[in-house]
């Protein structure tokens, strides 16, 4: 019984819904850390890296919101604090954050 989805819904795979659906099921969150000379870091974390390719998303958020960053142990690292901005960006690309 080890079907996916294309096979259950008949649409073809290049419609990429199996991709929304998996960034819809995983909840990721966001800190904030403080890392040499007193400067913020917004990390995003949660993912599951099998589901998601995280240096894909860290492009694509990085240039939403116009700072730099890098992939880190299954996570996301984002120079500054991007509070709102960065919900937003991520509910865009289908994730739910957790508070």
């Amino acid at each position: 019984m080890s079907q996916d989805f294309t096979d259950i819904t008949g649409l073809p795979e290049e419609l990429g819904l199996g991709d929304d659906l998996a960034s819809s099921q995983q909840r990721v969150t966001i800190s904030v850390d403080t890392r040499r000379y007193g400067k913020p870091v917004t990390v995003v974390a949660g993912f599951d890296p099998s589901a998601v390719d995280l240096a894909a998303l860290a492009s694509t958020l990085k240039r939403h919101l116009a700072v730099g960053g890098t992939v880190a142990e299954d996570r996301i690292e984002l120079q500054g604090e991007h509070g709102d901005r960065l919900r937003a960006a991520l509910a865009d690309e289908g994730f739910t954050v957790e508070t």
